[in-house]
């Protein structure tokens, strides 16, 4: 963004006192977020709250979640600059705009063909051409472009999807969050040998992830 981004100072206060001063600390992760103008991935009606501390609806009953849970989930991805990313959930695209800023490629499914669009559109707007939407099931995930270096999962299933720890690359990262459809666990799991180890990360809330190995869609609220 250029001097004339209306937002900048909000997006500064937004890194340093949501972000950085609650334990975040990846300076990569911090410089992606003061970076990506936020404000373009929320509807028109929402763009003055797009740098407060909280989700915001974006249409289709999806939200974008809070500016911290997403930089958390960001940073628990230990992103490099070659990594192979593959997001469930493209929502507003915002999420999938961060990854670009610090992964080599960057692949986000959507099931809702209307918030595709509109995602693809706002990426454009934001001047961000290097991610790969594909309308689908992303709990089956992207076979073609597996194994992947991290996953992120950005709603919430009752377990983590089997097609997702299978595409994990050895040594990859996964963050999703698991548990009933009211409130979740953030779960990170890592990939050694073949196995996976669990790591809890806290609660929270998000929507739920329709698909064949998520919610069914009668299922969801």
């Amino acid at each position: 963004m250029t001097e004339t981004d209306p937002y900048s100072r909000e997006r500064e206060e937004m890194v340093e006192f949501q972000i950085r001063a609650r334990g975040v600390r990846d300076e990569r992760v911090l410089a992606a977020m003061r970076k990506v103008p936020r404000h373009l991935f929320v509807p028109k009606d929402w763009e003055r709250a797009a740098y407060e501390d909280r989700p915001l609806p974006i249409g289709g009953g999806q939200t974008i979640s809070q500016p911290y849970i997403v930089a958390v989930m960001t940073e628990q991805l230990e992103l490099k600059p070659q990594d192979r990313v593959l997001e469930v959930g493209t929502g507003s695209g915002y999420q999938a705009a961060l990854l670009a800023e610090l992964a080599g490629t960057v692949i986000s499914i959507e099931r809702l063909r209307d918030l595709a669009d509109r995602a693809q559109q706002n990426l454009a707007r934001a001047g961000i051409t290097t991610v790969r939407i594909v309308v689908g099931d992303g709990t089956e995930g992207y076979p073609p472009e597996a194994p992947y270096d991290a996953i992120i999962v950005t709603a919430a299933s009752p377990g983590i999807p089997q097609p997702l720890v299978d595409q994990l690359a050895e040594g990859g990262r996964l963050i999703a969050p698991v548990g009933p459809r009211e409130c979740q666990d953030l779960i990170k799991l890592v990939k050694r040998e073949g196995r996976v180890e669990e790591i809890p990360l806290g609660g929270v809330c998000f929507v739920p992830l329709i698909g064949q190995f998520g919610w069914r869609g009668e299922e969801s609220p």
